[in-house]
């Protein structure tokens, strides 16, 4: 039998994404301070977030396999967090427009029980098109994407702003890569399907 699983985010969308697996799960909060710390690239902060915010929830759930997941994005080695306002994210996607930013999504399993924590980065490649001021600024209206990892929601119109994708697992793209979450369970003994 599974032990319990629980996802250390309060974000929809990754509690979204990992509904797709069907698997019961709860979730908390971890309280996790996102700051970047002086010098550190964008692997090793979502890396390290996610394994803060797994450990966070352990002490929730102490019994049980958390996942932590953090993301950021990253344009010409400049990490873009999340905007948190209209200004902010206007300044962004005018940044990337006809670019391409890389979405770094750190993901960790922790067994709460032994200790024992599996960390991984996927990252994700986007190349958006080239956006004029009133595509942009309508974008951001109408999505609100303030909290969003570079300003993009691309679960909704924010695919509209892109020309090309690459990357190994789409779902890495929204804030929490399922495919690579799959083969971290399984080395965990958890039984995904």
């Amino acid at each position: 039998m599974n032990p319990g699983l629980v996802l250390a985010s309060t974000s929809p969308f990754r509690r979204e994404l990992l509904q797709r697996l069907a698997l019961p799960f709860d979730t908390c909060s971890p309280q996790v301070d996102e700051t970047p710390k002086p010098g550190e690239g964008p692997n090793a902060m979502v890396a390290r977030l996610a394994e803060a915010k797994a450990r966070a929830g352990a002490r929730q759930k102490p019994d049980h396999l958390i996942i932590g997941s953090d993301q950021c994005a990253e344009l010409d080695g400049q990490i873009l967090g999340k905007p948190g306002d209209h200004q902010r994210a206007l300044e962004q996607l005018t940044a990337a427009s006809g670019r391409t930013v890389v979405f770094h999504t750190g993901l960790c399993l922790l067994n709460a029980v032994t200790g024992e924590a599996q960390v991984d980065v996927v990252p994700f490649k986007v190349r958006f098109r080239a956006l004029s001021p009133e595509q942009i600024d309508h974008y951001l209206r109408k999505e609100q994407p303030y909290q969003c990892a570079g300003s993009i929601k691309s679960e909704g119109l924010g695919i509209a702003l892109f020309e090309a994708m690459e990357g190994d697992d789409p779902t890495a793209l929204v804030g929490l890569p399922l495919i690579r979450l799959c083969t971290l369970l399984e080395r965990a003994g958890f039984r995904v399907v």
